[in-house]
């Protein structure tokens, strides 16, 4: 038995023992999703949006989908992926299930728990039915599959007029204790109208052993809102994550999406911006930084439905021995979007022969109005300007760092919590292999 067969015949048994009604809207978006999942299947590289990106070895796994919680985990095994150095709301699942002893949420002035809770109490039925699956429907196989499947994640709800008074971490842990899982975890974020928050998310295996994250979240954000969402990907070799997010801003809104790939077998980022009104901004900004045979894979669209916004997306890549980047970034302008300002550009600097990127920037444009504007650069470093470091007696491996650290300065300069700049910093020199105290 194949895994799409595996899931298809496990759905019936999740659906009884999951908790929910089952005269219920969220049973019934389910089960379509999974009858759309058998229809389509897993993608395959003849697929025009993953024609770089092939997941037969991985998919080839016998991956237990509904895996025990493992060993106990302590603040003390955690510790070095948190964010500690400031005050914030955390949300922790280990190997899926919610640990609230390591966790701190609220529902004061905000609602930051977790999505097992919305989606079986009638205090949430009105949100979930007006948010749930409204923007991750119709789109690839994979985000059908985390539907029929979505169990657990995190739940934030930003009344409007409202300012987060600390940033939001969501982390996922896999403990090991299978030596092959399949995590699927759900997000939900809807902020009101005048709301404000930040948002760092991450995936870590604590262990050697197999990790395919298939990972969806929606981010609603309403009219003059302002997000700022993070994601840290630096997990083991033996980790792979699909991430899809999908985005949905309303007239005056602000969202940004920054991504930091570090570390991973396969990593493949599905970013979507949808645009509901006028004077809209959206900001898509990433870096990589790749050695051994990883693979990272950005995949975003920006949909300009509306007239007077705005979209800049900005990503850069480093890839050293055989490791493997792709960025296929489509900026859609329809034709009532007039006035538009969209901006896209990917830069990449390959180390070593063996290294490669595909890169497909488009622009698909039925306005006429507009000014867009994309562009793609792959090159090696500038030997001139590494010699010269060196003539000023900076030692080549150091210089090659410095280098290196200003190409991706204008992406890391986009980080708006001090406390987290630091630490992508700190993951940018580590994986350059140097030990460099830089402030970028």
């Amino acid at each position: 038995m194949d895994l799409k067969e595996k899931l298809v015949s496990s759905f019936l048994a999740f659906e009884n023992k999951g908790g929910l009604d089952l005269d219920s809207n969220i049973h019934e978006i389910r089960s379509k999703a999974i009858h759309n999942f058998e229809q389509k299947g897993f993608p395959t590289k003849k697929d025009e949006d993953w024609k770089y990106t092939n997941l037969k070895t991985i998919l080839k796994n016998d991956f237990n989908l509904f895996p025990e919680v493992g060993n106990a985990i302590g603040f003390k095994n955690v510790r070095e992926y948190l964010i500690n150095e400031i005050e914030s709301y955390t949300l922790i699942f280990i190997d899926g299930v919610f640990s609230s002893f390591l966790s701190d949420t609220t529902h004061e002035d905000c609602d930051v728990c977790i999505l097992s809770s919305a989606l079986t109490r009638p205090k949430y039925k009105m949100i979930v039915d007006n948010y749930f699956n409204k923007i991750a429907k119709d789109n690839n196989s994979l985000s059908e599959l985390n539907t029929a499947f979505t169990k657990e994640g995190a739940f934030i709800n930003i009344p409007r007029n409202t300012v987060v008074s600390k940033p939001i971490q969501i982390i996922n842990f896999s403990t090991g204790s299978e030596k092959e899982v399949l995590l699927q975890p759900r997000n939900l974020v809807i902020v009101g109208e005048n709301s404000h928050v930040q948002i760092i998310e991450r995936h870590q295996n604590l262990s050697k052993n197999t990790t395919l994250t298939n990972s969806v979240t929606e981010i609603f954000v309403n009219q003059r809102a302002i997000v700022d969402y993070y994601k840290i990907q630096n997990d083991t070799k033996e980790s792979s994550l699909i991430d899809s997010t999908f985005v949905s801003q309303k007239q005056q809104s602000v969202a940004t999406v920054n991504t930091y790939s570090f570390g991973g077998k396969l990593t493949r980022n599905n970013l979507e911006f949808h645009h509901e009104g006028e004077r809209i901004t959206s900001n898509l900004n990433g870096i990589s930084i790749l050695d051994d045979k990883q693979h990272v894979d950005n995949n975003t669209l920006v949909n300009h439905k509306f007239p007077n916004c705005e979209s800049h997306e900005l990503y850069k890549g480093i890839f050293a021995d055989k490791s493997t980047g792709v960025f296929n970034g489509k900026v859609l302008v329809q034709q009532a979007a007039q006035k538009t300002n969209a901006f896209q550009q990917n830069d990449n600097i390959l180390l070593d022969d063996g290294a490669s990127i595909n890169a497909k920037p488009q622009l698909e444009i039925f306005a006429d109005d507009v000014k867009c504007s994309h562009g793609c650069t792959i090159g090696q470093l500038d030997e001139r300007a590494l010699f010269y470091m060196q003539s000023r007696g900076i030692p080549k491996k150091e210089a090659k760092a410095l280098l290196l650290f200003a190409f991706g300065n204008d992406v890391v300069e986009k980080i708006k919590i001090p406390q987290l700049k630091s630490i992508i910093t700190k993951l940018i020199a580590k994986n350059l292999n140097v030990d460099l105290d830089l402030d970028l």
